[in-house]
């Protein structure tokens, strides 16, 4: 079996190797652009994972891997332009380097050249079901967004929705590329779909995780500004369940902490985090994502292979959800 560190440079030369040379390069050069940006590429790791814990040959994975990465940067690119963020890991997102049109355009045909890398790497029965997978969570992604975009018009968001929300935007593609993974080495239906559940149990988790240090990580340590959500009046888990515990004037006091566009964003932030304390919400978002974690090994735990393959699963989920605090 190949190390993390051996899968991470497999994948490198691999993407390397296919870096979109066609015309126009108008069209492309943005696509390079994004894909070179950085990132943790945990998606196209987790497609070779996938495929190494039933077999050693996992370079037969690595399309799939491939077409993970591809269409998370994908949706990127487009997110980027609905939130009209400025920034993409610290540079400048695709529509403000180029504009909004090749951000569109260029988003649109690395979604086809998903399709296109499956098509002309797998055959037969492994290919009608890896675009199988991939379309499922394709829809998910979509249909996770536009219900985080509603949200932001909803004063109060329930929490089954939420975590509806950020399993289908957010952990699909976790479990999905694991899905293919193990499809393309020939795992049994059952242990597939254990797979799948994993990475979604265990992308629940780290959402839940990103929440909470949003709001009471070390700044330094977490690598963002923290308080972010809570000035962007984001629905997250935090401010669900506060409003399910909260009493009718701390209720009030939240919801106007929200609707107030003249404070001042220090004064929001310190006063909203208050209302979480005062409501032990940080206990019970650690819990829930515990219990998401737990629920994520006990998956892992009946696929049907020896525990050793198994290690670096666990590893990489250990490493995902011991960011500082």
């Amino acid at each position: 079996m190949q190390t993390l560190s051996q899968l991470r440079e497999s994948y490198r030369k691999y993407a390397d190797l296919n870096t979109f040379r066609n015309q126009p390069i108008e069209l492309y050069e943005p696509v390079n652009y994004i894909m070179n940006l950085g990132g943790k590429r945990i998606r196209p790791l987790l497609a070779l994972l996938g495929a190494q814990i039933f077999s050693d040959d996992t370079d037969v994975a690595l399309p799939a891997a491939y077409v993970a990465e591809l269409f998370h940067n994908f949706s990127l690119v487009h997110d980027d332009i609905m939130d009209e963020a400025p920034l993409r890991r610290g540079q400048p997102a695709v529509h403000k380097k180029y504009d909004i049109n090749t951000g569109i355009l260029s988003g649109d045909v690395m979604l086809i050249h998903c399709y296109n890398k499956l098509i002309q790497s797998y055959e037969g029965a492994v290919a009608l079901q890896l675009i199988d997978i991939f379309n499922k969570v394709a829809i998910e992604v979509c249909e996770g967004q536009q219900y985080d975009i509603n949200f932001e018009t909803h004063d109060t968001v329930t929490i089954p929705s939420y975590i509806d929300m950020i399993e289908k935007k957010t952990a699909a593609l976790l479990g999905g590329a694991l899905k293919m993974g193990a499809v393309i080495v020939g795992a049994s239906e059952a242990d597939a779909l254990l797979l799948d559940d994993f990475g979604r149990k265990i992308g629940i988790a780290f959402q839940l995780q990103d929440d909470i240090l949003d709001t009471f990580g070390d700044p330094e340590k977490f690598g963002k500004k923290v308080g972010g959500d809570i000035l962007q009046n984001k629905k997250t888990y935090l401010v669900a369940r506060s409003f399910e515990k909260a009493d009718t004037q701390t209720a009030q006091n939240l919801q106007s902490l929200f609707n107030d566009t003249d404070i001042l964003e220090a004064e929001k932030i310190n006063s909203v985090r208050s209302i979480f304390q005062k409501l032990d919400i940080q206990k019970e978002a650690t819990q829930l994502m515990d219990d998401y974690y737990q629920q994520a090994m006990v998956s892992l735990e009946k696929v049907q292979v020896p525990s050793d393959r198994k290690i670096l699963l666990k590893k990489i989920s250990d490493d995902l959800m011991q960011r500082e605090k």
